[in-house]
């Protein structure tokens, strides 16, 4: 009898350690972006989340890109097309309905898909985030979070679960914010790691003044939020890191206040590095976040 419940015991354990390797070779990333290479004009970030992505998917782990499909993306050149299936949604921005339409496009040279979340409202715009006089546009607050909510509600219909949540840009700063508060129970969710890179943008942005009350209409709990009238850039990459479980420095110089405010976090940090580390960077990264989550990548 002893040697059978021996041999049960090291039969539920050899069978535990077997699919949980199963998992660590099958960790899931999911990038959120505002841009990525070759759908808009190469920049700090089109650049670095195209790189990453490509070297994450040649070391077979399974990814999900997400992006806004902003006026001035080529459809035809890219052949982006609808999927019927994903959309038809409507998400409630400030107490108005807005439709969501998922569209998809591939990278050939890498065979990666990329989604894109568009709506007519938001996106047809034949710009990025300013005018023609370089003033930015009003609503790119509510933009945000439309975005931010299109893509996690995608990703449940995908009925995908990711490990890492990897946000790009400060278009994804409320990203963390959802994830760890609306989303909070959602079972495609609950484990995922979130981790927030933040570029050296515009110091002129701005976010609405009453941005708390749209935040607040999503049920997001906002006493738990340092907001005081308009929010600039630096609060908008403070209330990221806040809320995020580890942040990455991907511009060679940041704000130095913001930089303090990073460190005292004491979240693991990935720091700036030379363009010829990102790939192996970026992996040793991951992998200590995920063995923090349980999960080895």
């Amino acid at each position: 009898m002893l040697v059978l419940c021996v041999f049960f015991l090291y039969f539920c354990s050899s069978l535990f350690l077997s699919r949980r390797l199963v998992v660590m070779e099958k960790s899931k990333i999911l990038y959120v972006t505002q841009e990525i290479d070759p759908f808009l004009i190469e920049s700090e970030i089109s650049s670095l989340v195209r790189k990453v992505a490509q070297g994450v998917h040649e070391a077979d782990k399974e990814i999900r890109i997400f992006m806004p499909r902003f006026g001035v993306i080529n459809e035809r050149r890219h052949q982006l097309h609808e999927v019927i299936r994903l959309s038809g949604m409507n998400l409630i921005v400030n107490d108005y309905d807005h439709p969501l339409i998922i569209k998809v496009a591939s990278i050939p040279q890498i065979r990666i898909q990329v989604y894109f979340i568009d709506n007519e409202e938001y996106f047809k715009k034949k710009f990025l985030f300013k005018d023609a006089k370089g003033k930015y546009f009003k609503d790119i607050d509510e933009r945000s979070m439309f975005f931010c909510r299109g893509v996690l509600e995608t990703v449940k219909k995908l009925g995908w679960m990711p490990d890492i949540v990897h946000c790009h840009g400060w278009m994804t700063a409320l990203m963390p914010v959802y994830l760890k508060s609306v989303y909070a129970n959602e079972p495609h969710f609950s484990g995922a790691k979130v981790i927030y890179s933040i570029y050296n943008n515009d110091e002129k942005l701005k976010f609405s003044k009453n941005l708390d009350a749209k935040l607040e209409f999503d049920e997001i709990p906002i006493s738990k939020i340092d907001i005081d009238g308009s929010i600039g850039l630096n609060k908008l990459h403070e209330i990221a890191v806040q809320w995020s479980d580890a942040i990455g420095i991907c511009s060679p110089e940041i704000d130095n206040s913001l930089m303090e405010f990073i460190k005292a976090s004491k979240k693991p940090l990935l720091e700036h590095h030379e363009e010829e580390q990102t790939i192996d960077a970026h992996q040793d990264f991951y992998n200590t976040v995920l063995s923090e989550n349980g999960v080895l990548a």
